[in-house]
């Protein structure tokens, strides 16, 4: 991504591009009076407060006040993103956390994924005791999950670790569509061993096999590791949820789902113990189907991810804004799109501009329009196509096929 330095101090660089910048800036802030405006346009306090939650809440059935605070937070919402929009037309840059803020935030990413793939190692090894200690079909498949919570920490700390060795000759447009990828690998695993430990306990309640009993020193390693593997992984899943790092939060997914397991396979383990033996496998089958279902889920959210999948229209309603506001010569947009590429959008959009406009000028407009996109966090890749009329056909063929 270009990094542009604001305009307002400091060196924005050398020669004439910086110029033409500059000369491009000075020319929309003179006159104000063709952009959009909603600096006049608030919303009382008491809109922007939600009623108070009653039973219809709970019964999850909206009232006619949960309806018009919903509509009036939206426009809150809306709000907020049309400033944001302004602050980058006016300044040249999107407020955020500084360049110290972001390098701390990005070291702290790395020592949460570090902390969990060294935890990972330590509680396989413990529930491996325990799972020879008990024989319990149900802690045993909660091991194996374990296993492959190895298997996804290198498969997510890989992906972490080639997004950050850029390699401009042979992935031009970066890699960022590793980590979706990587995520859906895993996720893949992860259905896959749920399916496995369904027809390892279904074979056992068929043979009628299963002959379960702990002694009491058993009982007391198998809980005591349980409880302490529990309370590790539920710390952990609290620590990494505090990142909006997609690969973090994977973990904290994974550390979440380690702490469902750890508990129903302790209660199967018990409740098989003190009352009847099918409960274990039961328990399995239960923890089987979980997997299934959580990770069926994240491989659809990925594949929507990568397919290429439209932004919301709030979010499109925030890049026409900008797009019309960014230069007085801009007669009409024709297409604003953004979709998915991995876990941040590419952007493309038509403008239209005088037909007897000289290219120079045509290009600097098109091009500041584009590195302005471009600083926006979500954006990976914009592209900016220049006209001088819009009742043309759309220019892709395959547009709307």
């Amino acid at each position: 991504m270009l990094e542009v330095v604001p305009l307002h101090g400091g060196d924005h660089g050398a020669g004439a591009g910086a110029e033409e910048e500059l000369l491009l800036l000075e020319t929309n802030n003179a006159d104000r009076s063709w952009r959009l405006n909603f600096d006049e346009l608030r919303l009382s306090s008491e809109s922007k407060e939600k009623p108070p939650r009653g039973l219809h809440d709970c019964l999850g059935v909206l009232s006619q006040e949960d309806n018009i605070a919903e509509y009036y937070q939206q426009q809150v919402e809306m709000l907020e993103g049309f400033n944001e929009m302004d602050a980058l037309t006016d300044r040249g840059f999107v407020p955020g956390m500084s360049k110290e803020e972001r390098e701390k935030t990005a070291k702290n990413e790395t020592f949460a994924i570090r902390i969990s793939n060294v935890a990972n190692m330590v509680l396989f090894a413990a529930k491996v005791y325990a799972s020879v200690k008990s024989g319990s079909l149900a802690i045993i498949a909660s091991t194996l999950d374990s296993l492959l919570d190895l298997l996804s920490g290198f498969i997510l700390w890989f992906t972490a670790f080639s997004m950050q060795t850029p390699n401009p000759y042979q992935y031009p447009i970066g890699k960022k569509r590793m980590q979706p990828l990587g995520i859906l690998v895993f996720a893949s695993v992860m259905a896959t061993l749920g399916l496995q430990i369904i027809l390892e306990s279904m074979r056992t309640l068929i043979s009628d096999e299963s002959d379960f009993n702990l002694t009491k020193e058993q009982e007391r390693w198998v809980v005591g590791i349980m409880v302490f593997v529990t309370l590790v992984k539920l710390v952990l899943m609290l620590y990494c949820r505090s990142f909006t790092n997609e690969i973090v939060k994977a973990y904290a997914q994974d550390h979440f789902f380690d702490v469902i397991t750890n508990i129903i396979g302790l209660i199967a383990a018990l409740l098989a113990n003190y009352i009847t033996d099918w409960i274990d496998p039961v328990g399995a089958m239960i923890l089987a189907l979980y997997t299934i279902r959580t990770w069926s889920m994240t491989v659809l959210e990925n594949v929507n991810s990568l397919v290429g999948k439209s932004a919301a229209p709030e979010y499109l309603q925030k890049l026409t804004y900008l797009c019309w506001n960014h230069h007085k010569a801009i007669r009409h947009i024709d297409t604003v799109r953004a979709y998915t590429f991995g876990s941040h959008y590419f952007v493309e959009v038509d403008i239209v501009l005088p037909a007897d406009m000289p290219l120079q000028e045509a290009h600097d407009i098109g091009e500041s329009l584009q590195e302005k996109l471009e600083l926006l966090p979500e954006i990976e890749r914009a592209f900016v196509h220049l006209d001088y009329e819009y009742s043309h056909k759309p220019e892709h063929a395959q547009a709307y096929q």
